[in-house]
């Protein structure tokens, strides 16, 4: 009898080191890597608010991402005035645990697009850790129980919008870039522990993009973007390896890495190259305005211009008054930036910029990330204007508005040979054929009727999707 026992023991033993090995389904913002791929996955392409619903439960306030955890479905919430760990059961939907993050002060955010709770969890399969912008970093077990928590000072972002950034888990770290005002740096934390392994300094003081962890013939690296600038980090020391140049001014999108080739598309408004959009000059603001002491625009003044919803970003001593230098800096920085689409092979140190395989400056993505699927590099512009590339040379295969209109905060996902893209004002879901020479539309779902900023899950064959009031699982009718 001992000795089954003490068989069965052992057989439970490598059963869990085997499953420790095993991928995990969906573990931080945008899936494995950050690639926004689950291909051995079969989600359902046609579903909406009565169709292949497997389960809807009401949702906190929040734009994290969903994430899978061992048998949970995890996000982030702001319910009067604070900040959640929230856990469901991924089967039913059931709400499973929810843990307060306790915070002496809430970040400021442009409300009714940001959020304090913006930052998608991250998990190893046995722990879970979520950050915010408000305090910092907190991990707990698949119980709900707290193993540890990072505490940082509330960010300061440069535009006022809030924190967007999320951590990222590989070899027992927790990777965080904090591109704030007060003290911008990326860290990285003991996952076991919380303890500090490593942190360096960084000069950009804005940007929403979670960096990604490649493997390189010289180790592992993160890859981060930044104000200008995309830096590649050694993963053990934090030491500076490579970075690229051609970055927006604040970049939302993440980069996405394959076959060791990193992607990347962005645009921010007001580039030194952006046709489309150009901020006025001061002088012409203020004549808008119709000013009346020379050099401010007071905010009742600039009520009367489109300059009214960012009004206070810009008022950086928050005098009530923008004068004539605070928006000529915010011209200043946003020219610094340069919009585009490329890929880029490391290989050297330093400024890599001149080795970029390929580059695009046309039909750029404000929020959303591209994606490597099926031999193609997609993107999707506001409007819903897809652009299909070959990842290899560059060259654009189509580019059509086959997505729903409107805006794109969602970053699309792919399985299965499709991809799925949410609009963001009433949850449209577009589901395309991948690696087609031109664009192949699955599926028009119905619309969700609420906003979707948040990127899908995907797991079990089934889709998650957090709306500004639900999490939905669909899934296909047995």
């Amino acid at each position: 009898m001992k000795r089954m026992l003490t068989a069965l023991a052992s057989l439970a033993i490598a059963g869990a080191a085997l499953g420790a090995d095993k991928p995990l389904a969906w573990p931080q913002f945008r899936g494995p890597g950050g690639s926004g791929v689950a291909d051995d996955q079969k989600p359902p392409v046609d579903f909406g608010p009565d169709k292949n619903v497997k389960w809807k439960v009401p949702a906190p306030e929040g734009l994290s991402s969903p994430i899978v955890a061992g048998n949970l479905i995890v996000i982030t919430g702001f319910v009067e005035g604070k900040l959640y760990t929230v856990a469901y059961d991924r089967d039913g939907g059931k709400e499973v645990w929810r843990k307060e993050a306790p915070a002496k002060e809430i970040e400021k955010y442009l409300k009714g697009e940001g959020s304090p709770a913006a930052s998608t969890s991250a998990t190893d399969g046995e722990r879970i850790v979520s950050y915010f912008g408000s305090c910092g970093l907190f991990c707990y077990d698949l119980t709900g129980k707290e193993l540890w928590k990072y505490e940082l000072p509330t960010v300061v972002t440069a535009t006022g919008f809030g924190s967007g950034t999320s951590p990222v888990i590989a070899d027992g770290l927790v990777v965080l870039v904090r591109d704030v005002k007060n003290g911008a740096k990326i860290i990285a934390l003991d996952l076991a522990n919380g303890s500090l392994k490593w942190e360096k300094p960084r000069k950009s003081i804005l940007s929403y993009g979670t960096p990604i962890v490649m493997e390189t013939a010289g180790g592992k690296q993160v890859v981060a973007t930044g104000h200008g600038q995309m830096i590649a980090y050694d993963l053990k020391t934090g030491d500076e390896k490579w970075s690229v140049a051609n970055m927006p001014a604040g970049p939302c999108p993440s980069p996405v890495a394959a076959d060791g080739v990193v992607y990347f598309a962005g645009w921010a408004p007001g580039g030194a190259d952006d046709k489309e959009f150009q901020l006025p000059s001061f002088d012409d603001l203020h004549k808008q305005a119709n000013a009346k002491e020379k050099d401010v625009i007071t905010k009742e003044e600039a009520d009367k211009t489109f300059f009214k919803t960012f009004f206070d970003p810009v008022d950086d001593n928050k005098d009530g008054k923008v004068t004539r230098a605070e928006w000529d800096a915010l011209l200043k920085f946003i020219r610094e930036g340069k919009n585009s689409a490329f890929a880029i092979k490391p290989g050297e140190s330093g400024d890599i910029t001149k080795q970029i395989l390929w580059t695009k400056t046309k039909a750029l993505p404000y929020v959303a990330s591209g994606i490597v699927y099926r031999g193609q590099y997609l993107t999707v512009k506001d409007g819903g204007l897809v652009t299909a590339y070959d990842i290899k040379s560059g060259k654009e295969i189509y580019q059509e508005r086959e997505a729903a209109s409107g805006k794109y905060y969602a970053s699309p996902v792919a399985a299965n040979g499709h991809i799925y893209f949410t609009s963001l004002e009433n949850g449209t879901v577009t589901v395309l054929k991948a690696g087609s020479s031109k664009p192949d539309v699955v599926a028009k779902n119905p619309k969700l009727d609420e906003r979707v900023s948040a990127s899908p899950a995907i797991a079990d064959d089934t889709m998650y999707i957090r709306t500004a009031g639900h999490l939905y699982a669909f899934a296909e009718k047995k």
